[in-house]
């Protein structure tokens, strides 16, 4: 059994190590808006927030989640506000992704 906090925060000791003893309930968060959209270099979904308790506050209510299969064995996201453009620190040594999603995954990614 579980003890969940006023903040959304469920704490449930386990004997099983690998089991995170503290999580979210399913009803915290976001959840998928509309469909997923196929992308050339993966998917993109559109994610509202569900009406839970906040965490820090100035919670964005619809951010736009872009997702990037790099490689059998990389796979970039990003989460954004598609309603607020922010400054993003370039980087030099890494440029933008341009090519097709990798074929082949080592991984599975569940929205």
């Amino acid at each position: 059994q579980s003890l969940c906090t006023l903040r959304g925060c469920c704490w449930s000791p386990q004997s099983d190590t690998s089991v995170p003893w503290c999580f979210f309930s399913s009803d915290h968060g976001y959840q998928v808006h509309g469909q997923l959209r196929t992308t050339q270099e993966g998917f993109q979904a559109t994610l509202t927030r569900l009406p839970s308790p906040s965490l820090f506050g100035s919670d964005i209510d619809t951010v736009l989640l872009a997702a990037e299969h790099q490689a059998p064995h990389r796979f970039r996201f990003k989460i954004t506000d598609p309603k607020m453009q922010r400054f993003e620190v370039p980087h030099e040594h890494v440029g933008p992704f341009s090519g097709p999603a990798a074929s082949n995954l080592k991984y599975k990614v569940d929205v």
